[in-house]
């Protein structure tokens, strides 16, 4: 698979997860509004799968969110400091045995952003406000 490919698939998923969340949150917001006047589906909506999967969501959100935050900073930093953290982030994936190559894809790219992110506050001058 080329640059140009890869790229476009990137983009095209990209573009899908933008829209099915968009989906997502205009089904909730429905179902929020509703709620308060449907005993029942308040009771359905509160269950513990529904709740469940909500926090398996918001939880996959958050993680991408810091992420994207990190990818950002690396990809638009052109300073010294982004230079040290691409480079620490080469050395994390050339040392890192702890992980197996049977861990998931979300456990690696966690892993890696945490470190990144760590590593970044810790050098920065500059801190992401909270």
């Amino acid at each position: 698979m080329g640059k140009d490919e890869y790229f476009n698939d990137i983009q095209i998923r990209i573009l899908r997860v933008t829209e099915d969340l968009r989906a997502i949150q205009r089904e909730l917001n429905c179902a929020a509004m509703e709620a308060p006047n449907d005993p029942e589906l308040m009771e359905a909506l509160s269950q513990l799968p529904e709740m469940d999967s909500l926090q398996v969501l918001k939880s996959a959100l958050d993680q991408m969110r810091h992420f994207l935050w990190f990818y950002m900073q690396v990809i638009t930093n052109e300073s010294e400091s982004g230079e040290r953290l691409r480079q620490s982030i080469r050395q994390k994936i050339a040392g890192d045995q702890v992980l197996s190559p049977e861990a998931s894809f979300l456990e690696k790219l966690k892993n890696l952003s945490d470190t990144a992110l760590v590593k970044h506050l810790s050098d920065s001058k500059h801190r992401k406000p909270n």
